[in-house]
C-alpha cells in the first residue's frame, strides 16, 4: 500500500495552547488536526475527563476499528467511560470520518496513531494507555511495538524520542495474523478492501475510504508485535462470541507477550467496540490506572 517504512511519525503542528509548560496537565478540551510523518492530516479530540486523585496524569488515546472516527455514537460511549478515569484522546484514523488520506487496514495508521499519542503528552501527561479495538488492537499493538524500547533498538523506529511510546496496551478483538479469511465477516471485508466494487461500497456506505495498493512491505504481524511489547504491559481482550476472529488469535498473541501480557476471554461477548459493555470498559480503566506506570 505504501512504500515508505512504518513507524515514522512528524509532531503535530498544531498544540493547543503552545505556552503551557509541558508535563502541566491542561484541562482545556481541544480538537484540531494532526499531521502524520507522511504528510497525512488526522482528526483528533482531546477531552480532560473527571478529575481522579489517584490518575491526574493518565491519559487513554483510543484506537477505533475499521470503518469507525471519532464522531461514530459507540466511540463517544468508549471515550465517555474511560473519562472517569483520566483524559481521553480519541481521533480518526486516515480514510476515516474528517481525517485526509485513504485506509491502509492497519499498516500505515500506526503512524496515525503516534501523533496522536505525542499530542496527548502535550498536554502534559505523563502516563499514556493506547487502547485499540479490532483493526485499531491491531495498530495498539504494532505501535507500542515500533515505539518501545525494542522497536528503537531493533531499528524500525523512527526514534522520534519518547513522546509517541505507550505506558500501556490494551487491544480488544484484534487479529493476530494478517490476511485471514476463516469467518464471512472476514470473507466480506476482504472483498470490501480488495475489490474496486467493494471500495466504492465503503466510501459511499460506510464514510471509508480505503486505498487500493496492497501492502509492500507487509507490515509487522500483529502476534509478532505482542512478542516486542515487553517490558509495557499489555492486556488482550477478546469475546468468546466474535464472529470475525476465532479464540486461537487472542490466545496466540498472549502466549507470544509472554509473563508481560494478560489474556481476558470475555463470556457472551461478541466483537470489538459494539460489544464491550460498561462493566467490561469499567474494568479496562481500573486496569490501566493501576498498571500504566
Amino acid at each position: 500500500m505504501s512504500n515508505r517504512p512504518s513507524g515514522h511519525v512528524a509532531r503535530p503542528t498544531l498544540r493547543p495552547h503552545p505556552e503551557t509548560p509541558r508535563r502541566t496537565p491542561n484541562r482545556t478540551p481541544s480538537r484540531t488536526f494532526l499531521r502524520t510523518r507522511d504528510g497525512v492530516r488526522i482528526d483528533a479530540v482531546y477531552e480532560p475527563g473527571a478529575s481522579r486523585r489517584d490518575a491526574p496524569d493518565l491519559v487513554f488515546v483510543v484506537a477505533h476499528g475499521f470503518t469507525g472516527d471519532a464522531d461514530r455514537p459507540h466511540v463517544r460511549r468508549i471515550a465517555a467511560a474511560f473519562a472517569r478515569y483520566g483524559a481521553v484522546v480519541t481521533f480518526s484514523f486516515r480514510g476515516h470520518g474528517a481525517s485526509g488520506g485513504r485506509s491502509t487496514v492497519g499498516d500505515r495508521e500506526v503512524l496515525d496513531l503516534a501523533a496522536a499519542v505525542t499530542w496527548a503528552r502535550g498536554f502534559g501527561h505523563a502516563r499514556v494507555v493506547t487502547v485499540g479495538f479490532s483493526m485499531g488492537g491491531s495498530v495498539v499493538l504494532r505501535h507500542a511495538a515500533l515505539y518501545g524500547d525494542q522497536g528503537g533498538a531493533s531499528g524500525e523506529s523512527d526514534g522520534d524520542g519518547g513522546d509517541a511510546r505507550t505506558d500501556a496496551v490494551v487491544s480488544v478483538s484484534s487479529p493476530a495474523r494478517w490476511y485471514y479469511r476463516g469467518t464471512a465477516p472476514m470473507r466480506r471485508l476482504h472483498w470490501l478492501v480488495m475489490r474496486p466494487a467493494g471500495r466504492l461500497v465503503g466510501r459511499y456506505g460506510m464514510r471509508t475510504r480505503i486505498h487500493h495498493r496492497d501492502w509492500d512491505p507487509v507490515p509487522l504481524s500483529p502476534v509478532a508485535a505482542a512478542g516486542r511489547i515487553a517490558p509495557t504491559p499489555l492486556l488482550v481482550v477478546h469475546g468468546d462470541r466474535d464472529g470475525y476472529f476465532p479464540l486461537d488469535h487472542p490466545r496466540m498473541l498472549a502466549e507470544a507477550a509472554g509473563d508481560h501480557g494478560e489474556l481476558w476471554l470475555e463470556p457472551g461477548m461478541g466483537h470489538a467496540e459494539h460489544a464491550s459493555d460498561e462493566d467490561l470498559l469499567c474494568r479496562i480503566g481500573d486496569w490501566a490506572v493501576s498498571r500504566a506506570g
